[in-house]
């Protein structure tokens, strides 16, 4: 029996702010897998190792965790005054399939950085030192992101002294800026899908639980912790390794999901597991997070657990970050009434990793919410580059 070669197919290994994935430019990608459809899923599963019953993704490059299993694919821009297009690919573990509904916000933040240093900017705007903001058009969603990335000698700074709690070492410090954030392709066009800043949301097996369901960085459902048993200061173990916890973690995602308009059936949520997020938020109290490092109740505005793909988050998916800035800014709903109900237009809050900050501006025209941008800061850095091997009948 003949065996075909393994394909080689030049990438790049990074991390970018609590996240690390596979960074493809398009035109390396093969021909089949240059478009979407099946043969671009099934090369990145491989890739990434999935789809892997024993949930270790020992044969690819992924972590096994959500994440960690992910793949990036750049491109030329396709719309103006833009630098470049980024399409995000979340990779299921156990599941063949590949996700395409949403953006991963830590993972923008290393766009910038590929951009430049894979030829997608001018050079003549590349500074010897200073910084280059790269204009990002996120394909996923049709959104504008604004990487702006700081440079030393010419060169993408990847290393400096700026701490992001969920990252063990220090980098350099990338600011990203979230443009209108709130998704009017989802949910029937609103900030709050269902028109209402609070919801009561039916589950079966659980009853009637208070929900703020919002549409803006990524589509997240919000639970007040109390209301079903938790103090909002759990790490991953206390929810991971419980069964119970997850299927009811899933079941309020799943019809929150139907609530939202974002899937017509509740049978549909697995096969959209990126989306929506399902977080619970309470207000500040003193806690140890999992570096061991404690948190006074006073360091943070509230608390806020988020899962992703099912499992709980160690630290904070930055699209669901922009969710809680801007629904922190907006009196009445779950997450600012947990910060104490005040107006704002910045929140610090407590992850099972330690704090993070970031910045919203909500204004109500006309009775509807929106928001022109959210602002954070997180790090990337270069894990590796060269080359990814994949068996070359990956394609079929």
């Amino acid at each position: 029996m003949a065996f075909v070669p393994q394909l080689r197919i030049p990438a790049t290994y990074m991390r970018g702010g609590t996240s690390k994935g596979v960074f493809f430019r398009l035109e390396d990608l093969p021909v089949a897998a240059q478009v979407p459809g099946p043969a671009r899923d099934a090369l990145l599963m491989r890739v990434i190792g999935s789809p892997d019953p024993y949930a270790k993704h020992t044969d690819g490059m992924g972590g096994a965790t959500s994440s960690t299993s992910k793949c990036v694919i750049i491109a030329p821009a396709s719309v103006p005054d833009h630098d470049v297009d980024y399409l995000y690919g979340q990779v299921s573990i156990d599941s063949a399939f590949v996700d395409w509904s949403g953006n991963c916000g830590n993972l923008s933040t290393a766009v910038g950085p590929f951009a430049i240093a894979n030829g997608f900017i001018d050079a003549a705007r590349i500074p010897h030192d200073g910084t280059v903001a790269v204009r990002v058009w996120q394909a996923n969603i049709g959104k504008t992101i604004i990487v702006h990335v700081p440079i030393a000698d010419g060169q993408v700074q990847e290393t400096g002294d700026f701490e992001l709690d969920g990252v063990t070492f220090p980098a350099a410090e990338i600011v990203l800026e979230f443009v209108d954030p709130a998704d009017e392709g989802e949910g029937g066009g609103a900030m709050f899908p269902t028109g209402h800043l609070v919801d009561d949301l039916e589950v079966p097996g659980l009853g009637t639980v208070r929900a703020t369901m919002i549409n803006v960085g990524i589509p997240t459902i919000f639970i007040d912790a109390a209301s079903i048993g938790y103090a909002g200061s759990e790490l991953q173990d206390a929810i991971n390794g419980d069964a119970k916890a997850l299927a009811m973690f899933e079941s309020i995602r799943a019809h929150g999901a139907v609530r939202m308009g974002l899937i017509s059936d509740v049978s549909e949520a697995p096969k959209r597991q990126h989306t929506p997020k399902v977080a619970f938020v309470a207000p500040p109290r003193d806690h140890v997070v999992s570096s061991g490092k404690a948190i006074a109740a006073g360091d943070v505005d509230l608390l806020v657990r988020a899962l992703s793909m099912g499992k709980l988050h160690h630290a904070m998916m930055g699209t669901a970050a922009v969710a809680i800035g801007t629904a922190a800014a907006i009196p009445g709903t779950l997450v600012n009434l947990a910060a104490g109900g005040d107006a704002r237009t910045s929140v610090r809050f407590g992850h099972p990793s330690g704090t993070l900050r970031v910045g919203a501006e909500a204004i109500e025209v006309d009775g509807q919410w929106t928001v022109a941008k959210a602002i954070m800061s997180r790090s990337a850095r270069v894990l590796m580059d060269g080359a990814i091997r994949v068996p070359g009948d990956v394609l079929g």
